[in-house]
């Protein structure tokens, strides 16, 4: 059936009002996407190589490679849940990394780090506040927050939020 004799229902606009993602939110999902395979495999190999250097430290690879899956899903996903849950995981990503990229600086023993090198063995993504990365993991909560502050689902019954 071609868009042209859907019927009227199919043609109501819903999935437009449910969408976010668009332009500017293509290339953030983009990112996201690009810096979840990244952590995940750096997280990956480094956990099956050697985790007993640096257990905390590889544990966070993990966890910050879990919340750029899911800052993805959620990014593309519709909806007020999705909306919230990219809320929730993008807030967390960027304490996140504060608090790692703090440590990583200051107290390098407490995360299991041997030294700050941000491209260091023994590094995370979030170390030295993602230097190893550009910086773009402090970078990318801060814009991901802004855009979701803009592009708020709208109501289903079509009201302004």
């Amino acid at each position: 059936m071609s868009h042209h004799t859907m019927p009227a229902r199919e043609h109501d606009g819903k999935h437009d009002r449910t969408r976010r993602i668009s332009g500017i939110g293509r290339v953030l999902v983009f990112v996201y996407g690009v810096l979840a395979l990244a952590a995940t495999g750096r997280s990956v190999f480094q956990i099956i190589d050697r985790f007993h250097e640096a257990p905390v430290a590889f544990s966070l690879s993990a966890l910050s490679a879990v919340v750029y899956i899911v800052a993805t899903i959620a990014l593309v996903a519709p909806g007020h849940v999705w909306y919230r849950v990219a809320w929730i995981t993008i807030t967390f990503e960027l304490v996140g990394v504060l608090i790692v990229g703090s440590l990583s600086l200051f107290a390098p023993e407490t995360l299991g780090l041997h030294d700050i090198d941000p491209f260091g063995r023994d590094a995370t993504v979030w170390s030295v506040y993602g230097m190893g990365y550009l910086f773009i993991p402090l970078a990318l909560p801060v814009l991901g927050l802004i855009w979701l502050r803009t592009h708020r689902p709208r109501p289903l019954d079509g009201t302004p939020s």
